[in-house]
């Protein structure tokens, strides 16, 4: 089969021919139709990331169609067309994952390949509303936003939240998630384009962070937020403690921009905030964004697709950070 292998730390993502994986006991193999990109895949390319076990195929995200089950495995899932769940390992307190918790593609094989050999627990139906791109763009980015919003920070239909750095594949399937939810929707970005885009999506509104004293325009228009969904992390941090209601939680899923600044801890006590980090999600969290996904119709937003062979020319446009939504590579 044709794969994309990383072999080392610094080096480019080439296209290889691989022998294809056998299913083993209570595995599946699934032949991959897309595969999508996360930010995980360049930072394991830096060496950025907590595995380190090169050479290696990344590719997180999957959607295709199974074509061989292992000893244990009901037959009944060969044909079917699926999406993956990326987690492995949770453990056994929901709260957070345990110590043997791993992502698909590092240090197993991932999706970006002809096939791939995933545990057959991790098998959910294709909602049947999304094409093959769309698919394979909601696993990661989407738990990730379903456990911070809603799992995390139990938002509610009625509330306001405010959703930080639209454009992102996680920021993204939040704002979806949330208008889909019920809840009133604002956004920041450094792209008035974005912000628009986000609007276009539901939001209600939305601001630039560029803009010098943009947390007290945003106090100023809206008043207060009873939810945030945040992946940047850094100075910006600080303004979401400001603009927090009494009562109101602070959903963090990453840290793109860096340590956080200074903050007043009586903001923080005396307003009761919750602030809560997520990261990726439980197999009962995974189910339950598929099901709301299918309920809602959510449909991922996908900026663009790849072929398979030009996966490295596509994690340079990643990692400039122009893009709306999910990066994605065709497969089959």
């Amino acid at each position: 089969m044709k794969a994309i292998y990383l072999e080392a730390i610094n080096s480019p993502f080439v296209l290889i021919e691989k022998e294809k994986p056998v299913a083993g006991p209570g595995e599946a193999i699934v032949k991959v139709k897309a595969a999508a990109l996360n930010h995980r895949d360049v930072y394991i390319q830096y060496g950025r990331y907590f595995t380190k076990e090169y050479p290696t195929i990344l590719g997180s995200d999957g959607a295709g169609i199974v074509t061989e089950v292992g000893e244990g495995v009901d037959t009944s899932w060969i044909g079917k067309e699926v999406i993956i769940d990326p987690s492995a390992d949770w453990g056994d307190n929901p709260r957070a994952h345990g110590k043997n918790f791993k992502v698909l593609g590092m240090p197993e094989d991932g999706a970006f390949a002809e096939f791939v050999k995933v545990r057959a627990a991790n098998l959910h139906e294709k909602p049947d509303h999304l094409s093959w791109e769309e698919a394979a763009a909601l696993p990661l980015a989407g738990v990730t936003a379903y456990r911070a919003m809603f799992t995390k920070c139990n938002l509610k239909a009625g509330e306001k939240v405010l959703i930080t750095g639209a454009g992102g594949g996680v920021a993204l399937f939040a704002v979806q998630f949330a208008v889909a939810a019920g809840a009133e929707v604002w956004v920041t970005s450094g792209s008035d384009d974005k912000i628009e885009a986000a609007k276009k999506l539901g939001a209600t509104g939305g601001i630039n962070y560029k803009k010098e004293n943009w947390g007290k325009e945003l106090k100023t228009i809206v008043g207060g937020f009873d939810v945030s969904i945040d992946g940047a992390a850094g100075e910006g941090f600080v303004q979401l403690v400001k603009l927090a209601k009494p009562g109101g939680r602070i959903g963090m899923y990453g840290g793109t921009t860096g340590m956080i600044g200074q903050i007043n801890p009586a903001e923080i006590f005396w307003k009761q905030l919750a602030i809560h980090g997520s990261t990726m999600g439980t197999s009962q969290d995974f189910a339950e964004m598929a099901a709301f996904v299918r309920e809602k119709k959510v449909t991922p937003i996908v900026d663009s697709i790849f072929p398979l062979e030009k996966t490295e020319e596509a994690m340079r446009y990643m990692e400039a950070g122009k893009q709306f939504g999910k990066i994605v590579v065709s497969v089959n």
